[in-house]
């Protein structure tokens, strides 16, 4: 597979320069006509703005997300008409917007989404028509490993969309060698979400995400950084300060697929991950067992696991939360604040969230912070902190 070349996007002096921005046809990457220094510069006074309550002692300098290249997954809205379908993006009117050529997907991702617009097309599938409520072609969402290998699901509106994939997965098979993971995702409702309840593998189980350290598995709904390399630099970020704080017993709590808990586990140290998605304990457990590591993986609410052994004996030395943007919340902050877990690290994609949380523990002063550049051309960010109780 073959990289197309960039004519709509090009980086040229600390600038990613894009032709779907500049025309108005995509406008996801609002910051993209900032300076990449800049954007890093204003990202780190508004999160200090933001957590100056907290106080950080020491901010560690940002890990920087790159111009172009970065971005790991593609949540492809399909458009257009039967036999000439659109991959991108749909404009406000519901029309689609081609965006094949997006200059911060991974290589592997642009070289194949027009080999996916052909093989759609050869389908005869129809795109669906939000406006008209009918049509078949949801999405197409491709997420793609450092290896090359490709992880591709359709989202479909009915059993028919299915079928027709189904009948045609060999073909696509031979068209795609690299998608090690391909499956048929049906969402029938009418609603805008970008994937249903049901799934059917046509190939394989997981993808497997080869990072420096570690494998992790992605099943088609696992979450994972979009950003691999800022990934990577925030895991070994987190690995270097449980290290340092000589954590003998660890709790990974929103574990996912068990990024921290596997980059941060030892022989002398116990590691436990707790997560709710049962599919992404399962695919923990695969790479645990890989490594050769004895860690311990649950299915389960974070808070509730928390707030049934932090007053036992099984108390660890170190917490890592990773919440979703509303934060880990009252009841958990509270369930933390009143043990004595002697440090927490916190690793966060809304700085906002994450400040109310640290108000709610007064009994820790954060000692270091860090901003990881997980979504460069936007305003969003990643930051980790690490807490030591008073």
């Amino acid at each position: 597979m073959t990289t197309l070349p960039l004519t709509p996007a090009s980086a040229d002096h600390g600038r990613l320069h894009c032709g779907y921005f500049e025309r108005g046809e995509c406008r996801s990457c609002a910051l993209i006509e900032t300076h990449y220094g800049q954007q890093i510069a204003d990202k780190e006074a508004w999160c200090r703005e933001v957590l100056a309550e907290a106080a950080p002692r020491v901010w560690l300098p940002t890990f920087a997300g790159g111009l172009r290249d970065f971005r790991n997954r593609a949540k492809l809205a399909v458009g257009g008409s039967a036999g000439n379908v659109t991959l991108g993006i749909l404009d406000q009117e519901f029309h689609g917007v081609d965006l094949r050529d997006c200059g911060i997907q991974t290589p592997a991702i642009r070289a194949v989404i027009p080999v996916l617009a052909d093989f759609l097309d050869a389908t005869g599938l129809e795109p669906y028509d939000v406006a008209a409520r009918r049509g078949e072609l949801k999405f197409v969402h491709v997420t793609a490993a450092p290896s090359g290998e490709l992880m591709i699901r359709f989202v479909v509106r009915t059993q028919h969309g299915l079928d027709v994939l189904r009948s045609r997965k060999d073909a696509f098979f031979d068209l795609v060698p690299d998608a090690s993971v391909v499956s048929v995702n049906l969402l029938p409702e009418h609603k805008a979400v970008l994937e249903g309840g049901r799934e059917e593998m046509l190939r394989g189980e997981s993808l497997r995400m080869n990072l420096d350290r570690v494998d992790l598995h992605l099943r088609p709904q696992s979450f994972f950084q979009t950003n691999t390399a800022v990934a990577i630099g925030l895991y070994n970020q987190v690995a270097q300060w449980v290290d340092a704080v000589e954590a003998s017993s660890l709790w990974d709590l929103y574990c996912g697929v068990g990024g921290f808990a596997l980059y941060c586990a030892s022989p002398a140290r116990r590691v436990t991950g707790v997560e709710v998605s049962e599919q992404a304990i399962e695919s923990a457990k695969v790479s645990a067992a890989e490594l050769g590591i004895e860690a311990r993986f649950l299915a389960g609410d974070a808070t509730e696991f928390a707030e049934e052994n932090l007053s036992t004996d099984k108390r660890p030395d170190c917490v890592i939360v990773n919440p979703p943007r509303r934060g880990i919340g009252a009841r958990l902050s509270a369930a933390l604040e009143n043990t004595g877990v002697e440090h927490i690290v916190y690793s966060s994609c809304n700085p906002v969230s994450l400040a109310k949380d640290l108000a709610r523990m007064p009994a820790y002063e954060v000692t270091q912070a860090r901003i990881f550049d997980m979504f460069p051309h936007t305003k969003h960010l990643e930051v980790a902190v690490l807490l030591q109780r008073r």
